[in-house]
């Protein structure tokens, strides 16, 4: 019986954090993207551009961004050629949204809750840039392998390192830790 409702608390608990989470973030993205004859993307998606094309630079490669005129995504520009484009789902916030429920749902202390949801979002944040300048390179010289290294190899990326953190979390730090 205990095990039951340890299950049902761990589904309300997440469930209630993530559409709480993503209510606020589909309101943010209503307030701050606009789309028709001008588009423009939300702060935290140009963000991430920017920061890929630091990252880009910081390699030694002539990166540049600019917003897409004809849809909803920034342009990444490597040697003034269009090579990959950054759009809502490439800024992580949705990772970050799942993450953040997850290690809500498993009990913890406040103080090591805190500090983990802190942590970890910065690690997936910065593994995402990581992760969007990378593919932006291997796009740029690899371009015959598109399909496989945008859906399969770079989504394995990000959603491995949640993973493995999820895992860090429930057997290090959360409640239930053996």
């Amino acid at each position: 019986m205990k095990k039951q409702r340890n299950i049902v608390l761990f589904l309300v608990k997440f469930f209630a954090t993530y559409f709480i989470l993503f209510g606020i973030y589909s309101f943010y993205l209503q307030k701050t993207q606009q789309k028709g004859d001008v588009f423009s993307c939300s702060p935290i998606t140009n963000k991430v551009a920017q920061q890929t094309k630091s990252v880009l630079t910081l390699f030694g490669y002539d990166a540049s961004v600019v917003q897409h005129s004809k849809e909803m995504s920034v342009k990444i520009l490597l040697n003034n050629h269009y090579t990959a484009r950054v759009i809502e789902g490439c800024n992580s916030i949705s990772i970050l949204i799942l993450f953040l429920a997850f290690v809500i749902a498993f009990p913890g202390s406040i103080k090591a809750t805190v500090l983990f949801c802190v942590a970890g979002s910065l690690i997936i944040y910065t593994v995402n840039i990581l992760r969007i300048a990378f593919l932006t390179v291997m796009l740029f010289k690899y371009q015959d392998h598109q399909t496989l290294l945008h859906n399969l190899v770079f989504p394995a990326i990000i959603y491995g390192i949640t993973f493995l953190l999820w895992v860090l979390w429930v057997h290090k730090f959360s409640n239930y830790k053996k």
